[in-house]
């Protein structure tokens, strides 16, 4: 019989080890870190590498580890409801030039979908809308700002009823963007399209994944959850 293969590993031309490779990803896209800061934070460390590498990493395995924790957390939350949903646009300069990006988290602060546009109209929420509903399905209750848009675009989806508006209501979808706010400035701005929409998916899945709700826990318990993260981060792509 002829013997069984083994599977392919992602990192077969690579010196430097999975968990190193890990590790670069990790501090760029979760931590406020310019490809510099990492590089000197990894050589204290005593691993010798150029932000150059640090960069061709992110951009070559970044899209693979989110694409994995997305499919194992719809695997694992195929059978629970998103009773209410966040949408809210925020700006984005893309070498001096105004974009938007949408974003829809759950009541549970997970991201569930984000997408860029350069227009903030009624076919751009429409288009996001209809991208996020086909994914995720119908929530109970949509939270969105006074964006007029956005009451346009749920006519012609026929589901205005489920719109809700207040002034402290979109708060949970707001503080999401703090994290990618301060990434933003790390990286001094984004200068391509390309680059912003991938750096923009990576790090929603990224940012779900140690979304560990620390303020709802005690220390023993969000202490087992970070580290149950960590463990199910170090086995992404292997």
């Amino acid at each position: 019989m002829p013997r069984p293969r083994k599977p392919i590993s992602l990192f077969r031309y690579f010196n430097s080890s999975p968990e190193v490779i890990r590790l670069v990803v990790l501090m760029y896209v979760r931590f406020p870190l310019s490809l510099r800061n990492v590089e000197d934070l990894l050589f204290e460390r005593g691993i010798d590498i150029c932000h150059e590498t640090a960069r061709m990493w992110w951009n070559r395995f970044g899209p693979m580890f989110a694409g994995d924790i997305r499919r194992q957390r719809v695997n694992r939350m195929g059978g629970f409801r998103h009773w209410r949903w966040h949408m809210d646009e925020m700006y984005v300069k893309l070498n001096g030039e105004m974009v938007y990006l949408w974003r829809a988290v759950d009541h549970k602060g997970e991201i569930l979908e984000s997408y860029i546009t350069k227009t903030r109209d009624k076919d751009a929420a429409l288009t996001f809308m209809k991208k996020a509903l086909k994914r995720h399905g119908s929530p109970d209750k949509i939270n969105t700002d006074g964006l007029r848009s956005y009451r346009v675009a749920m006519k012609d989806l026929g589901n205005a009823d489920k719109q809700e508006v207040g002034r402290w209501a979109n708060n949970r979808v707001e503080n999401s963007h703090l994290p990618f706010r301060r990434l933003e400035r790390a990286m001094q701005r984004f200068r391509r399209m390309k680059t912003l929409k991938k750096f923009a998916s990576v790090h929603a899945n990224v940012h779900n994944h140690f979304n560990l709700e620390r303020h709802l826990f005690d220390r023993q318990t969000y202490k087992a959850r970070r580290s149950a993260a960590l463990a199910e981060w170090q086995i992404f792509a292997s």
